[in-house]
């Protein structure tokens, strides 16, 4: 049942409230055809998306869902506009303002014990209906608008991952199972954060208590976890957060190091251009040097005080001009 508060809203009066949503920005569209090319996006939102897969460390593809500039900005308005006006739970570190995988994995650093668990399929989990009734709520839209809004953020009654939306969605959705597991954790001395599907505790606890207390709520909520990506890790393996280590530092893993370190030494034995040649880069040296610039500030974002990659990055800025 709809909201009382719209009990006696006018048809006119929701064109007006979904007028003010300003969610046609940056498409220089007549204000006479907004609202007919948002209802018609939102009846045939499925015929905006393309399918593209992209590899992941496993081996097997990652599916995501794109959609077209006109659902794209349309998206992005609805994230600017509605959606990044509701907090979500201080747990999820995720898809917003001020976030990173460093400011995930910090609060892990130096603890007895690591529990990480994944939530599987994490946005396909997310339906239709849990994202009308818990994101646009009917409290705050008409019911029109609320069914618009939702036919615009998903594909196929699920929220599609590759949408700009659909992040920001997905955390409003875990903000009660982040809040009370958060809250639960706290009181456990144990320290709790979330990465959008990757589910992190650590501290002096008993990690099956912890996994049956976050499968019972993740289960009332619709979700399951992927039993293949649970791992317990104490401080004698290597604990790694979002892939960062935070054994006793926060430090990017020995492998991505050595990777770069060994790409530096080979340019500064071979060359630049025979290195690329040998390594057959195709996309050519400023890209190149570019890319490898990048992946060194990210190891000093991680570490400032690294004193190697901080001349790494000295001679490479110096000899090349990156």
């Amino acid at each position: 049942m709809e909201n009382s508060l719209w009990k006696y809203n006018t048809h006119n009066d929701s064109l007006d409230f979904l007028r003010s949503l300003h969610l046609t920005d940056g498409l220089n569209l007549a204000s006479d055809n907004q609202l007919a090319f948002l209802y018609a996006l939102s009846n045939h939102a499925q015929n905006h998306y393309s399918q593209v897969f992209i590899p992941k460390k496993n081996g097997k593809k990652r599916k995501l869902l794109i959609p077209d500039y006109l659902l794209k900005q349309v998206q992005t308005n609805i994230l600017k506009h509605i959606l990044v006006q509701f907090p979500v739970s201080p747990y999820a570190t995720a898809y917003k303002s001020g976030c990173s995988t460093v400011f995930n994995a910090f609060p892990h650093l130096n603890q007895k014990l690591l529990l990480k668990l994944d939530i599987h399929d994490f946005f396909g989990s997310i339906t239709y209906i849990d994202v009308y009734q818990k994101v646009f709520k009917s409290e705050l839209f008409p019911p029109s608008v609320r069914t618009l809004l939702t036919h615009l953020c998903c594909y196929h009654d699920a929220l599609p991952q590759g949408a700009p939306s659909s992040p920001y969605i997905s955390n409003l959705i875990l903000k009660p199972f982040d809040n009370y597991i958060g809250n639960w954790c706290k009181k456990q001395q144990i320290t709790y954060t979330r990465y959008c599907d990757d589910m992190t505790f650590s501290g002096d606890f008993n990690p099956v208590l912890v996994k049956k207390k976050v499968q019972s709520f993740l289960m009332r909520l619709g979700f399951s976890l992927n039993p293949e990506k649970t791992h317990v890790c104490s401080q004698k393996n290597r604990q790694e957060v979002t892939g960062l280590v935070v054994n006793q530092k926060l430090q990017t893993s020995k492998e991505y190091r050595r990777r770069i370190r060994q790409e530096c030494y080979y340019i500064k034995k071979f060359g630049l251009k025979d290195h690329l040649a040998h390594i057959g880069y195709k996309k050519g040296e400023t890209h190149y040097l570019q890319s490898l610039n990048s992946k060194i500030n990210y190891i000093l974002y991680v570490n400032p005080s690294d004193s190697e990659f901080l001349l790494l990055k000295k001679e490479l800025s110096s000899f090349f001009q990156v």
